[in-house]
């Protein structure tokens, strides 16, 4: 097992449909396993009655039990990359569970983000979104609030990579920057499979497929949220946030600041 995590709108679904171009490799958008492991935690916790009875060693039976039954006809023969952006708040249990394993954080200058959102928001301007708490009346400040708060669509996200970035097993993380991802592709997938000790693969960047997410997205109120162009490519354009709110995120990219890596993460 490896684990794709960070900040949405950063490139993760990019990511999965490169790697599942590998045969070796499994991956795809976010996954039920995280929130079926949140379930399961709380069913441990003391307002549980029976919760006296999961020791230790069982707890940590019945967690990993997850992991294999969801993908027991995927994992006697790929390596799994399960997504989810809480994987960063759960770190100490996951590399409990997956001693080997890595997770790789998509990150991306937080403005862009805001950036991106807000275009698809206005892309699918008869659709309310449960980004924004399906409130329709919103203004573009309004929703950068709704999904920069700690329990928002960003904000949550941020949070918890800026818990594993500073943690002690931050040593499991390979941070994967948009930048990177899309202006030089090949470098960086050769970088990542290179930090997660895999042989090189020959991906192709010019044709690139993702099926899944469409019905998702619907459910979601958010239509083209897990969309891949077929081309990797840097796409330059202009923000079209007011410049204010742009600039309000100007100082968050901390893993862009070397005095801010303690931890030595590796960064792509």
């Amino acid at each position: 097992m490896h684990f794709i995590s960070g900040l949405p709108r950063s490139g993760s679904t990019l990511l999965a449909a490169l790697l599942r171009q590998n045969p070796r490799f499994h991956a795809g958008m976010t996954s039920p396993v995280g929130g079926l492991y949140l379930s399961m935690l709380g069913e441990f916790a003391a307002r549980n009655e029976f919760s006296v009875f999961l020791t230790p060693a069982r707890r940590r039976a019945l967690l990993r039990g997850l992991f294999d039954a969801y993908y027991e006809d995927i994992h006697p023969t790929q390596r799994v990359f399960d997504t989810n952006r809480l994987w960063c708040a759960k770190l100490s249990g996951l590399m409990e569970l997956f001693p080997e394993a890595k997770v790789v954080c998509c990150v991306r200058h937080l403005g862009w983000i805001a950036d991106s959102v807000e275009r698809l928001a206005q892309t699918n301007a008869f659709e309310p979104s449960r980004m924004f708490g399906y409130d329709a009346g919103l203004t573009v400040y309004g929703r950068v609030d709704a999904i920069a708060g700690p329990g928002g669509f960003v904000g949550y996200a941020f949070n918890a990579l800026r818990e594993a970035f500073f943690g002690e097993h931050a040593d499991r993380l390979v941070l994967v920057q948009y930048d990177s991802l899309t202006g030089r592709p090949r470098e960086t997938l050769a970088a990542l499979y290179d930090a997660l000790g895999e042989p090189e693969f020959g991906h192709d960047f010019d044709s690139v497929r993702f099926d899944e997410g469409e019905a998702f997205d619907i459910h979601f109120g958010a239509p083209g949220l897990h969309v891949v162009r077929p081309k990797v490519e840097k796409v330059e354009r202009r923000t079209i946030l007011p410049p204010d709110l742009f600039k309000r995120f100007e100082a968050d990219s901390f893993w862009r600041d070397p005095n801010a890596n303690l931890n030595n993460v590796r960064i792509i």
